[in-house]
């Protein structure tokens, strides 16, 4: 259990993110066609997990914004948008920003990657919800940084988590 917070008050994930140098855990999410997407269709590539609650909060699209922009100047490297929201409202949202080089990625059905990953929120209003964090895999699928947002509300550490390339 990880203790974050929303606004300053207290709430708690399931767990912990993976940990530096283990291998990353393997995932299944819904592409914004319904299709289904797994991590080892990433291989080769480096990736990073931009992972929150909604897009329809301020510092979720704020954080999708910046790392589609920075996303222009990565080599071998796909950004990932993972959340919780359903993969329509993530097209929608992407269309109307000219959001053109980050993927998103639903795990609306079951939450399985938020449990996997330890950063689905246990309690709370946003229990279910995941919590807001940055992970960084390898070409070879092995994670080199992660990053538990401790305030919710608070936007990731983007130089760190670019700097971790």
């Amino acid at each position: 259990m990880t203790k974050i917070t929303l606004k300053g008050n207290p709430i708690n994930t399931i767990g912990k993110l993976p940990k530096v140098g283990k291998k990353a855990p393997k995932f299944t999410l819904i592409k914004n066609d319904l299709s289904k997407v797994k991590l080892a269709d990433f291989k080769g590539s480096k990736l990073i997990l931009n992972i929150s609650p909604s897009l329809d909060t301020g510092t979720c699209a704020t954080s999708i914004r910046k790392f589609n922009k920075e996303a222009t100047k990565l080599e071998n490297t796909k950004v990932l948008y993972i959340s919780r929201d359903l993969p329509f409202a993530q097209a929608r949202f992407c269309g109307a920003e000219g959001i053109e080089n980050v993927i998103t990625l639903s795990d609306f059905a079951k939450g399985k990657f938020g449990k996997k990953y330890g950063l689905t929120i246990a309690d709370g209003p946003m229990a279910d919800l995941h919590s807001r964090a940055i992970v960084i895999i390898d070409e070879k699928g092995i994670v080199t940084y992660t990053e538990q947002v401790p305030e919710i509300v608070d936007e990731p550490n983007y130089e760190a988590a670019l700097k971790a390339l």
